[in-house]
């Protein structure tokens, strides 16, 4: 049975409701919200469930000549030099498997966060329409801003890790000399894996942060260049916390990378700040005495912007009639 016709109507109102055009100040009632919430969040979990199920048959199938997804998650390990890990009748390289079911676990969970991923900008999408009524435009283009350079530095931070991880598995397995072979299990192996994805993604997001902090006013050029050492030694310590495993190729790889970025984020905040100080200074701001007033437009405009000066006065309302009793009466 099809929806009746009301029902339909009042999908149509709370989309409406959802609209920019239609709804401008973007005003909506409790219970709108929650349909509006209820209808974002269940787009978004389909679109997340497809994804899922598409990674878990690309780990098998090459699509369009493209590497399947278990190749690509196995290559890190395949880059162990071949007479320091376990192979089996000429086989390539294979992980351990040492509980039942594990394999499908682990194509499940690698399946769900690659379609999480490929899916991002679909889902974004169902939380930015259910955000964006509720912003104005300045805050509108802000936000589409950070979400645009937090993507990119989340990508490129897991592809550094992704090339990290085999030049720090060669140098942990170099360490046996020969005496050792290198056979390891599925599950801790992708683990590691995609720990380290995440922790350098994660961490290509501070000097972001930064930046953030500094375009709003919390943080300084200047304080930035002086405590710029201390950042830098914070940053090594944090690389050798955060990393999973204990390579120093992965340490090292965050820790620089991570120091760039943050070079990257105190240049473009003297940027910022350089114009902000010449921008105070062509408004006078600067120049103003402690006791003077600062130099406001304190003139009151229209609800549309226009001026009330030019708009007709209002007529008062006329009080009403009250009728006088004489006392007598």
């Amino acid at each position: 049975m099809g929806a009746s016709p009301s029902r339909w109507k009042q999908r149509r109102e709370r989309r409406k409701l959802t609209s920019r055009r239609a709804n401008p100040d973007g005003t909506m009632s409790l219970k709108d919200h929650l349909y509006d919430l209820r209808h974002r969040l269940g787009l978004a979990l389909l679109i997340i469930a497809g994804g899922a199920l598409f990674g878990f048959f690309w780990w098998e199938l090459h699509i369009l000549g493209l590497p399947s997804l278990g190749d690509i998650v196995v290559a890190p390990y395949c880059g162990i030099p071949v007479e320091q890990r376990l192979t089996q009748g000429g086989q390539g390289c294979q992980l351990l498997q040492t509980q039942p079911f594990e394999v499908f676990m682990i194509r499940l969970k690698v399946g769900a966060g690659a379609g999480m991923a490929l899916t991002a900008p679909l889902w974004l999408y169902q939380v930015w329409r259910f955000i964006a009524p509720g912003l104005y435009a300045k805050e509108r283009k802000f936000a589409l801003s950070f979400v645009a350079c937090a993507s990119v530095l989340f990508v490129a931070g897991a592809t550094l890790a992704f090339y990290v991880v085999p030049q720090g598995l060669s140098v942990l397995v170099g360490f046996g000399d020969e005496k050792f072979i290198t056979a390891l299990t599925a599950g801790e192996y992708i683990s590691f894996v995609m720990a380290l994805l995440l922790i350098f993604g994660v961490s290509f997001e501070l000097p972001l942060i930064v930046v953030m902090l500094n375009l709003v006013g919390v943080l300084t050029y200047d304080k930035l260049r002086r405590w710029r050492r201390g950042i830098v030694f914070a940053l090594f310590i944090f690389a050798a916390v955060a990393t999973p495993g204990t390579d120093p190729i992965s340490m090292v790889a965050l820790a620089v990378a991570l120091t760039l970025l943050f070079e990257l984020a105190i240049q473009i905040a003297r940027i910022h700040d350089k114009r902000a100080a010449r921008k105070r200074k062509a408004e006078g701001w600067d120049d103003l005495a402690d006791d003077e007033a600062s130099p406001f437009d304190y003139t009151p405009s229209g609800v549309d912007g226009s001026d009330p000066s030019e708009e007709p006065a209002s007529v008062a309302p006329e009080e009403p009639h009250r009728v006088r009793y004489d006392d007598a009466t």
